[in-house]
């Protein structure tokens, strides 16, 4: 029988547990039995090359004590325990044992088997079913068969590829031709020996991604160092027990063989002066969960001007300001709200153009991540600036290039069982060139554009700098009337003159009202530059080279009924703001003086 027909005979035996239920949870139970099997072929490796070799496991909770098969006197392999014990060994010894009796601080190994086990479950309530799963695994998996183990990691991402229809669960896999694509463009150097980060590896896509580009650049010249320096040039954080799990077997069967480096901890739960220089790496890609939100207090101490509990947002403020290093390169995904979005997400933009060359934007269509979401996603390439400290605002961004992934020819979307594919992405590694000269060899197409940001950004400000210096003129005139109320408050301190202080106090309040207006003509003319600076921020920009197509789906044209409707108020209010600046020194400190 072949992995793929004994992992499909395993699952149909989960379904019939009264305790197994739905695929997560079949998925969840396969894999840390899955991780201990693989281990314990792992560890009969080791102890052959080093009779030095000891377990991070203990003794009688090693795979081969308790679940492989035994031969017996006449040679007939049978179970070391009868079903009807089974569970009751699982649940009260093993788990409590691996939970509990590991201390993570001996080794790496040690703290590999601490984070697996400490949220994972054992949902089996019947010991002869577990003890069918445990012979299906003993029969068909043989981890010394470099043919099989070639093929168990390609088995294991097709499990997690049917993982996406199990509910939110879903969330933690990317399909392989955008894991691939995005590793092949970061391009990671094996030879430089540059550190690949995954802030939110889920399951390990992009990671196992970034092992295979690796691995592809070895050669026969390679020494046995380059070999092992893999492994220690990847690192991946998830939050959630499940993917944890899925993440760390994911390694194992990919050849890592202490992945000690994917940690089970909240990133975005990491104090912001908790990261250190020291955890900067040179590449990262990853596509952070978004839509969702953080509990309270996650994230009270980023920068107030970047504080917010949106997951994706959050992640994009601790990729540029903390985790990239100066010329970092970084691959990342985002949905289209991210780029038009504005608030936070405006400032967030401000920053990555600000403080990184975002050179390229592939733009998705929708259902690459169905059936977990429609919505349509960008793949944001982007390389960290060195520090400019010349007191000015330096940009690093100066042109960004767009590219539309098309369909391919007869579809109108993806879906599960016709996926987006790597050679898919074949005309776009064809197209890209070479950051070395700036992208020189790129040319405009019906797919691809480019946008001259820096043209953009420089007659923006030139439009709003009269409106923010009339800004900045209409609140120093009313700092100065309050300045004055001020004195004045204080002079009548220790003063008893009934006379004296209602001629004060009428002053006060004469100062006030000539100050109110100032500030609120200042509002406005501050509101109005903005108006004219902060939408460059928005990078949902459609392809101008793109044929119009005529549509009748009632959806499309009630969105573009919304946009046409939002120009409108958008032109309204920029003339409302220009004829309130043109008319605004009838009502300066300077007409009010008359």
């Amino acid at each position: 029988m072949n992995l793929s027909s004994t992992i499909k005979s395993i699952q149909d035996i989960m379904r019939k547990d009264d305790g197994v239920d739905g695929d997560a949870q079949r998925l969840g139970q396969l894999t840390w039995m899955l991780f201990l099997k693989v281990f314990d072929q792992r560890e009969e490796e080791w102890e052959d090359d080093s009779a030095a070799y000891r377990s991070p496991l203990p003794e009688r909770y090693r795979w081969r004590n308790w679940a492989a098969y035994k031969a017996d006197n006449e040679g007939k392999k049978k179970p070391q325990f009868a079903g009807s014990e089974l569970i009751s060994f699982v649940n009260n010894e093993l788990f409590p044992a691996l939970k509990d009796q590991v201390d993570a601080n001996r080794s790496p190994s040690h703290k590999v088997i601490k984070q697996v086990f400490e949220d994972a479950n054992n949902y089996m309530k019947s010991g002869p079913q577990m003890l069918a799963v445990i012979e299906k695994l003993e029969d068909a998996i043989d981890f010394h068969d470099f043919k099989t183990r070639a093929s168990l990691g390609d088995m294991y991402e097709q499990l997690l590829n049917d993982l996406r229809g199990a509910g939110n669960a879903g969330e933690f896999y990317t399909p392989r031709a955008i894991t691939a694509f995005m590793a092949d463009r970061v391009n990671p150097r094996l030879d430089k020996r540059e550190m690949v980060m995954d802030p939110a590896c889920g399951t390990g896509g992009f990671l196992t991604a970034v092992i295979d580009h690796f691995r592809n650049q070895l050669s026969a010249k390679s020494s046995a160092e380059d070999r092992r320096a893999i492994e220690a040039l990847i690192r991946g954080i998830e939050k959630k027990q499940l993917p944890h799990l899925l993440c760390t077997t994911n390694m194992l069967l990919h050849g890592i063989d202490v992945p000690s480096q994917i940690e089970h901890r909240n990133t975005l739960g990491i104090g912001w002066n908790e990261w250190s220089a020291n955890d900067k790496v040179d590449c990262l890609i990853t596509n952070p969960p978004f839509g969702g939100y953080e509990d309270d207090g996650v994230g009270s101490d980023y920068p107030a001007d970047l504080r917010t509990r949106e997951t994706a947002d959050m992640f994009m403020a601790l990729i540029v300001k903390k985790l990239l290093k100066e010329n970092g390169r970084a691959a990342v995904v985002l949905p289209d709200g991210f780029l038009f979005g504005d608030g936070i997400k405006g400032t967030l933009k401000k920053l990555l153009l600000r403080d990184c060359k975002l050179h390229t934007i592939v733009r998705l269509p929708k259902g690459v991540f169905a059936p977990y979401t429609t919505i349509k996603t960008n793949l944001l390439f982007f390389t960290r600036g060195a520090m400019v400290d010349d007191g000015s605002e330096h940009f690093h961004t100066d042109t960004i290039w767009f590219y539309e992934h098309p369909y391919p020819a007869g579809y109108k979307s993806y879906s599960k069982t016709k996926p987006i594919r790597l050679e898919e992405f074949k005309p776009e590694q064809d197209w890209w060139g070479s950051e070395a000269n700036d992208f020189a060899d790129r040319v405009e197409s019906e797919f691809a554009w480019k946008v001259d940001f820096r043209t953009r950004r420089e007659q923006a400000e030139a439009g709003a700098k009269p409106h923010w210096q009339r800004a900045e003129e209409l609140n120093n005139a009313a700092a100065r009337l309050e300045g004055e109320a001020s004195e004045l408050r204080k002079s009548l301190v220790g003063t008893s003159d009934a006379a004296y202080r209602e001629k004060i106090d009428a002053r006060i309040a004469e100062l006030r009202t000539q100050a109110e207006p100032l500030r609120l003509q200042a509002r406005d003319a501050q509101a109005a530059g903005n108006r004219i600076y902060w939408p460059i921020f928005n990078l949902d920009i459609k392809n101008p080279n793109a044929p119009e197509e005529e549509t009748h789906d009632p959806d499309v044209l009630l969105e573009k009924y919304k946009t046409l409707l939002g120009e409108i108020e958008e032109t309204e209010n920029q003339l409302k703001s220009e004829l309130a600046a043109a008319l605004a020194h009838h009502f300066g400190p300077e007409a009010m003086a008359e």
